[in-house]
Order: structure tokens, then sequence, then C-alpha cells
């Protein structure tokens, strides 16, 4: 805990007790006083989207309890009824009609603004995939295994572009809120992951992977990654739980298709 943060904030309550503060003002001193120990008051920063779910619970918790009695409701809506009608008070409610929505547009324009930064550790090379993995109860061998559905550019297009619009499809339900809708790894949950999504766009990326690879990545996600791969490890799910085996070919396939690159040729291994 951070000391200093939890004494101020103990300091101001005490101030308040001794003046005997109205409700609206012990109202608005727990919603700030909880917010700076949430923000400030711990030595490991609090990730924003934790601290905004806990303070809509402190909001709706000090709601229920201002407007728990008559008695207390009208301690909170006398003072506000007062500075809205009093001519006394006519400069500050202008400035508070124009402050408040101005307020609001700027903290969206600063969310909206956020650049997107690499990871505060230091990346080692990328793990490489075992041998075999089990999806369901099917082994696959990404070794020597391929993309069943591949072959069918050539034997089949139709069918081939089939399963391309059913990846497009698995694409836009599942990976679009992280990935993008151009698959730059710019998607609108971009700002609170790190690291950040990859650009498959990029020629370095998915065009030097072989696509069992890529269905490995998919399949078990970031909880999937050996040991090693810790400065790799990502928000991504393990896709296996919610997708077919054929939706992640598919959505393989898409992949590429869009980006218009070609999946890395699988390697032969000489004998030893």
């Amino acid at each position: 805990m951070n000391i200093l943060v939890v004494l101020a904030v103990a300091a101001v309550f005490g101030v308040l007790r001794f003046r005997r503060a109205s409700l609206l003002v012990w109202a608005g001193a727990w919603w700030v006083g909880l917010y700076l120990l949430l923000r400030f008051g711990f030595t490991v920063p609090i990730p924003s989207s934790v601290v905004t779910i806990y303070m809509g619970i402190v909001t709706l918790a000090i709601a229920a309890y201002v407007s728990s009695s008559d008695e207390r409701r009208g301690e909170i809506a006398g003072p506000l009824v007062r500075f809205m009608t009093d001519k006394r008070y006519t400069a500050s409610l202008g400035a508070a009609v124009i402050a408040i929505p101005a307020l609001a547009a700027a903290n969206v324009y600063v969310q909206m603004n956020v650049p997107l930064e690499p990871p505060l550790f230091s990346r080692t090379v990328h793990p490489a995939s075992p041998a075999e993995i089990t999806v369901g109860e099917k082994k696959v061998d990404l070794n020597a295994g391929e993309n069943p559905f591949r072959h069918l550019e050539t034997s089949n297009p139709d069918e081939f572009r089939g399963h391309v619009e059913k990846g497009r499809q698995v694409y836009y339900r599942n990976c679009v809120f992280c990935h993008g809708d151009n698959l730059a790894g710019n998607g609108m949950f971009v700002h609170g992951l790190d690291p950040i999504p990859t650009n498959f766009a990029d020629p370095g990326t998915i065009a030097m992977l072989q696509e069992t690879f890529l269905f490995w990545r998919i399949a078990k996600g970031g909880p999937g990654l050996p040991e090693e791969g810790g400065p790799w490890a990502t928000a991504m799910p393990a896709w296996e739980k919610f997708l077919t085996e054929e939706e992640i070919w598919d959505v393989i396939l898409f992949l590429y298709e869009f980006t218009g690159q070609r999946p890395r040729a699988t390697e032969e291994v000489a004998e030893p």
C-alpha cells in the first residue's frame, strides 16, 4: 500500500467528520477517496479496467445508500436544488453545465488517442511449436501436417472459396475485436492489451509461418505456450474451446487470402 495516499484520504475524512459535513459532501468524498485509493493507493498499479469495475460498484453502493430513505434523499436533493435555482449560483451553474460535457469529451478524446506501445519487457525468440498437439480427441502433426482444405485451392476452387468465406465469418465474429478490421492488430480492444496483437498484414508475420503453426497458436492461445514463451504470453484465448477444428483451419485460409500472403512451405527434414 502507498501509505501517503492512505493517510491523505484518512485525513480528509477526519476533517469532514470534525466539520459535520453534509451527506452530499460525504457521498462525493467517499467516491473520490475510494477512487484515489484504487488508482494510487497500491504499489503495484491496478489495471484501469479493474478500477472502472470497482468504481461502478462503489457508485451503485453510494447511490443505494443515499436513496435508501426520504431523509437521506432530502439531504442530497436540497443542496442540488438550491444550486440550480438560487440566483447566487448562476455563474457556478453555468460553469458546471459547460465543464461536465467538456470533461467527458476530453476523456473520450484522450482514451481514443492512447499510443500503441510495445511490451514493457524484451521479447525473446518465439518458442517453436511442439511436434504435435491434441485438439478435441484428434492429434494434429505440426511438423509434417498441412491444412486439410488447402489442396482445394487448385482441385476445387468453388469449395475452397466456401471455406474462405466460412473463415471470414469466424474471424469477424470472434477475432476482429483485437486483430482489427484489416488484420493489422488495431482492433477496438487493442489499447487494453500488452503485448498488442500481431499485425497479420505485415509480410514478415504469417508469410514466414506454416499453417500448422498458426493452428497451434489459435487452438491453444496464450495459455498453450511453453514456460519459456512467457514474454510472448497474450490475451489470446484457447480457441479450441469455442471453435471446431474445421473453423480454425477455415479462418487460417481467410488470413492468408485477405492479406495476399502465402503460407511457408513444409520443409523436409533430412534423415540422420
